[in-house]
């Protein structure tokens, strides 16, 4: 059943008119055109599809759109801010911290979340919260540096 769904999308106002049901990572690839979140398993596995819900890294698979209903959203294309790109990612791009890029963006919005909440997380830290973001390249070794790199430049900045 189709139904109006109003919720805040990358820091600005955003409804759509789609069955309730639909999962949230369809409505943003196809009705939205955000194609950063990516479609791997479709079961909440593989984590290529995270977005940050309220502050919380979800699986956007797995998310009925009706459950994001006046929630904000953010999805890797709003990390960056007035045409500078996040501290993670420029952390991603120093340390080649991705090869074919499948996962990266949501290995980077696994990290924001994890530093939104740990500003200095530990490397047991990292990788126990990227646990179910997987990697198919072998990139985790860089992964986590540019997340340990990235988490000093945003203390420096804070």
């Amino acid at each position: 059943m189709q139904q109006n769904i109003s919720f805040t999308l990358n820091g600005k106002p955003a409804r759509v008119r789609v069955d309730g049901g639909r999962m949230l990572l369809w409505v943003l690839r196809h009705d939205l055109g955000l194609t950063g979140a990516k479609f791997g398993c479709g079961a909440a596995v593989c984590n290529a599809c995270t977005v940050i819900v309220d502050g919380q890294a979800v699986a956007s698979c797995s998310t009925p759109v009706k459950d994001i209903a006046g929630k904000h959203v953010l999805t890797v294309e709003g990390l960056s801010r007035q045409g500078q790109i996040h501290p993670i990612q420029e952390a991603f791009l120093k340390h080649h911290a991705f090869q074919c890029g499948f996962c990266t963006s949501g290995m980077i919005l696994s990290a924001y979340a994890l530093l939104q909440k740990n500003p200095q997380p530990k490397r047991a830290d990292i990788l126990r919260h990227l646990d179910g973001n997987l990697c198919r390249c072998g990139s985790h070794t860089r992964i986590v540096k540019a997340i340990q790199d990235a988490a000093g430049t945003m203390k420096r900045s804070a």
